[in-house]
């Protein structure tokens, strides 16, 4: 992978996949065990559904941005959407017993369980989130470190 790429994606449910294929293809690239690819496609893809449902509400003309950036210690993912932003004070807590059956509602806290870091930037014109994942070991030059 190079250091950094970023793609333009259609507010769509088809991003959804996509964005996970990115993931799932890049974390393999830089060497991530299976485990950790794993988490990190499904902290992707959680990412993405929440720009395209709760951000961008399916909306044509609005655009979800999908960056990825390696650094020595660190691969950064950033998810940002166009809507109107979100409020972070009414998220409710999936753990809190009258949320345990809603089928929503979790995708931050799946983001947080699966990423080192997660980071939500609110704003009018649209909601970024910038999740983190630590590179261990030889995991930094290449391939050889968690295979």
């Amino acid at each position: 992978m190079e250091q950094s790429v970023s793609y333009t994606l259609d507010s769509t449910l088809d991003t959804v996949d996509h964005a996970e294929q990115k993931a799932t293809r890049i974390a393999t690239e830089l060497g991530f065990a299976e485990d950790e690819v794993m988490q990190i496609s499904m902290a992707v893809r959680e990412g993405a559904v929440n720009a395209v449902l709760h951000g961008n509400a399916y909306a044509p003309d609005k655009k979800v941005i999908l960056a990825f950036e390696h650094t020595p210690d660190n691969l950064v993912i950033t998810i940002r959407d166009q809507g109107k932003g979100i409020n972070l004070s009414e998220i409710p807590n999936p753990l809190a017993p009258e949320n345990l059956l809603k089928t929503s509602g979790r995708g931050i806290f799946l983001m947080r369980s699966f990423m080192d870091e997660v980071e939500i930037r609110p704003s009018q014109t649209g909601t970024e989130v910038k999740m983190i994942k630590h590179v261990h070991g030889a995991t930094a030059g290449g391939k050889e470190g968690s295979q």
